[in-house]
């Protein structure tokens, strides 16, 4: 049969658009690059207004914060139901309430009678709990759509279908951050706002063109607490998953600098929100430019050598970033951060898809998404505080060499995980 018909037939081993045969999977992409495109302009525009009527760095955390608590409450809660339930449906259900969300947030910001109006604790509350129940609703998303991707192509190119996957999830990381400035300066808050309802729509769309996709296997009577201790175990049972997990979480946790850009734009290259705009995606284009090579050649034959490289490398760039001046050198250290951390997601999707059996993958992917969340939005709180009460530049910096640090920690607590292969 074609690859078109079933995903049981491997496509020929070198073939770079092997996973992109497989129409369920181009819809399932499709639907969570819409999703991150319109979630990541709803991010910044949201972030940038909040941050230019007040001139509060940590309003810029606490977006990010009000999304992570509820995730990370539940995120386990979601594995378990994602190795239970049809993975299309959950999808589904977690994307009506992201859209319901976004509709929400355009409201607030339309019925601003002003600016001023938008810094009021009454409207800045309804933000943040919307905010909130759309990091809710990741908790079921993430792992549905991370396991779903397995069962979509066959084991043989799951380092393909990764770095295909992170190719477009980058395309909307590119996209949604590079629109953001230049949808507010031309349609501002509210425009933007309703753009972001419009993708959501299409990416709802996209994951009902997908068939039903039930479990494989049907999961053995056991409570809740059990299901969840077992995905928690494989983790810890699992060197190369946990440590890969652990690193990228410090590195971004502590070197991450995409949720303080508003201020560097603002404050100190002086770019407006356009300039915003490319800083946003500078790092996504070089993440996609990155993932796009490795479709043909993979990093993963030796991940964890590779993936202690790429981290020192994010950091070095952080620091970079951390004293430069100059509007293109800053473009220039974002753009090179993405290029070690795309290496990074690549290498630790495939340990992910490759090494936990159908039966616990969701569970073990929500753990991945706790540490994903922690280091994004946790991170995204930590900066804007290093930010507000040390300042920016050293706040950049005492995160970059804590990264630093971090790498050589892991070099020696896992010397013997160079010999481990996933390719």
């Amino acid at each position: 049969m074609p690859p078109d018909s079933t995903p049981n037939a491997a496509p020929p081993r070198k073939d770079a658009f092997a996973a992109l045969r497989y129409p369920e999977f181009r819809n399932l992409i499709l639907a969570n690059v819409l999703l991150t495109c319109g979630r990541l302009i709803q991010e910044v525009t949201i972030g940038y207004e909040l941050y230019r009527i007040t001139g509060n760095a940590l309003m810029l955390g606490l977006v990010g914060l009000a999304q992570v608590i509820p995730f990370m409450a539940v995120a386990l809660f979601g594995g378990h139901v994602a190795d239970r339930r049809d993975k299309r449906r959950l999808m589904a259900m977690a994307q009506g309430v992201m859209l319901l969300g976004s509709v929400v947030l355009a409201w607030i910001m339309w019925s601003s009678r002003s600016d001023s109006s938008i810094a009021d604790a009454n409207e800045l509350t309804l933000i943040y709990a919307t905010m909130a129940a759309m990091g809710f609703a990741r908790a079921f998303y993430s792992p549905a759509m991370s396991s779903l991707r397995a069962e979509l192509v066959p084991r043989e190119i799951y380092s393909n279908a990764s770095a295909w996957s992170s190719t477009f999830w980058q395309g909307g990381a590119i996209t949604g951050p590079a629109l953001a400035g230049f949808l507010i300066a031309g349609f501002e808050v509210n425009g933007t706002l309703l753009i972001v309802v419009a993708m959501m729509v299409l990416s709802l769309l996209a994951t009902l063109r997908m068939s039903a996709h039930p479990p494989r296997e049907i999961p053995r009577r056991e409570s809740v607490w059990k299901s969840l201790g077992e995905g928690l175990g494989f983790v810890w049972r699992s060197p190369l998953i946990l440590y890969a997990i652990t690193l990228d979480m410090v590195a971004v946790l502590c070197g991450g600098v995409i949720a303080i850009l508003p201020v560097f734009s603002i404050d100190i290259l002086h770019v407006g929100p356009q300039g915003l705009g490319i800083l946003r995606a500078a790092p996504a284009v070089g993440a996609m430019l990155t993932m796009l090579i490795c479709t043909a050649f993979t990093p993963t034959h030796r991940p964890w050598r590779n993936l202690l490289l790429a981290v020192v490398g994010f950091g070095m760039a952080t620091l970079v970033f951390a004293v430069s001046k100059l509007f293109w050198l800053s473009v220039l250290a974002l753009f090179l951060t993405g290029i070690f951390d795309a290496v990074s997601v690549v290498i630790r999707q495939t340990i992910l898809q490759a090494l936990p059996p159908d039966h616990v993958r969701g569970r073990v992917l929500s753990v991945s998404s706790i540490f994903v969340s922690a280091s994004n939005e946790l991170g995204a709180f930590t900066s804007s505080a290093m930010v507000r009460f040390l300042g920016a530049v050293p706040g950049v910096l005492i995160g970059a060499a804590l990264t630093l640090t971090s790498v050589g920690y892991m070099w020696k607590r896992g010397k013997g995980l160079d010999k481990v292969r996933v390719d």
